[in-house]
């Protein structure tokens, strides 16, 4: 009896296959596909370093051989621009002993009475002071206009006692400044300050305000009227008329409180209420309900652009106003506003 061939056996019965679709539920194409990948992926992170070619062998002498070449090639090529050389000149650094000096010595004079005021830099040397505090004093003698006395020397930055101490009997200075003569400011026969009372003082650069003011109508005084004020300048005095022109022209004194500039300064607002008043029965400049355009009313300080809208916008749904009670129609418009609204407008 002939004996049975064994059974073929494929890849697919391998136990890793039969692992893999049994665990994974793959079928047998998937199985071969995973193991295809797996594979692929392998083959792609072993195949650069078996094929990696052999790095060359690195020979320091050979490089060290070239650098020096191309060394000595730029010296012999390098050249010192004159420019350069005549512009940075090397310094020559001298080296000082313990006791020497950089500046040059000054021969030294036996000590006699001298005016310090007609004495150079030299001559503070040449009696015992150090170069830089004899450069010091010459340079503060010129910007003071002169010695008038020893104790401004006393005085005097990095000037040592025992040196001053030394020149002091030569100085031909007091030995303090002369004091002022103060009857320039004992009053005249008028009572009053030589300063302020003699008429051919030199005018300051800003003319003096008056003591005594008599006030003045707010509506119709312009800057240099207001300036007369202690404590207003062109500064506040433009915004006041600028605030005026704004509004049509100021119904009350505190009507002052709303100008920006002096919202923080109340003795200002005091003091121009003081020296001002408004004419009773004063009439403002009004604004025409009914024929101003947006532009021309929301200019106005208490009607605004968020007003203006309001106003221009019920007009044209509703037509023109009768009078000004008529804005109280206006649902959104505060009583409040209205008021102060009230005396800049008409209806016409």
């Amino acid at each position: 009896m002939a004996s049975t061939p064994p059974p073929r056996r494929s890849w697919d019965d391998w136990a890793p296959m039969r692992w893999v679709r049994r665990y994974f539920g793959y079928s047998r194409g998937e199985a071969r596909g995973l193991m295809v990948l797996l594979a692929i992926m392998l083959a792609t992170i072993v195949a650069p370093i078996l094929l990696r070619p052999e790095l060359p062998a690195y020979l320091p002498a050979t490089d060290q051989v070239q650098l020096n070449q191309l060394a000595a090639q730029l010296k012999e090529h390098r050249t010192v621009e004159s420019g350069y050389a005549s512009r940075y000149p090397k310094r020559d650094y001298k080296k000082f002993d313990a006791g020497g000096s950089r500046y040059p010595a000054v021969a030294q004079v036996a000590l006699a009475p001298f005016d310090p005021n007609a004495l150079s830099a030299e001559g503070w040397e040449a009696r015992g002071v150090p170069h830089f505090v004899a450069a010091r004093i010459v340079k503060y003698r010129e910007a003071a206009g002169g010695f008038k006395s020893k104790a401004q020397l006393k005085k005097m930055y990095g000037l040592e006692d025992s040196v001053y101490q030394r020149l002091a009997p030569f100085l031909q200075l007091p030995e303090e400044a002369p004091k002022r003569d103060y009857a320039a400011t004992k009053p005249g026969v008028d009572g009053k300050f030589p300063p302020f009372g003699s008429s051919d003082a030199p005018a300051g650069k800003f003319p003096r305000k008056p003591r005594s003011l008599q006030p003045f109508d707010l509506n119709t005084a312009d800057t240099t009227q207001l300036m007369q004020i202690r404590g207003i300048g062109a500064g506040r005095a433009k915004w006041v008329v600028r605030y005026r022109n704004q509004l049509g022209g100021y119904l009350r004194e505190d009507q002052l409180d709303e100008v920006f500039v002096l919202r923080d300064a109340p003795d200002l607002r005091d003091s121009l209420k003081k020296y001002t008043f408004v004419t009773p029965g004063y009439a403002p400049k009004t604004v025409n309900v009914n024929t101003a355009t947006f532009d021309e009313m929301y200019l106005h300080p208490y009607i605004g652009k968020p007003r203006a809208r309001l106003i221009v916008a019920y007009r044209q749904q509703h037509g023109p106003f009768k009078t000004v009670e008529d804005l109280k129609q206006i649902p959104i418009l505060k009583p409040a506003d209205w008021e102060k609204m009230r005396p800049y407008l008409r209806c016409e």
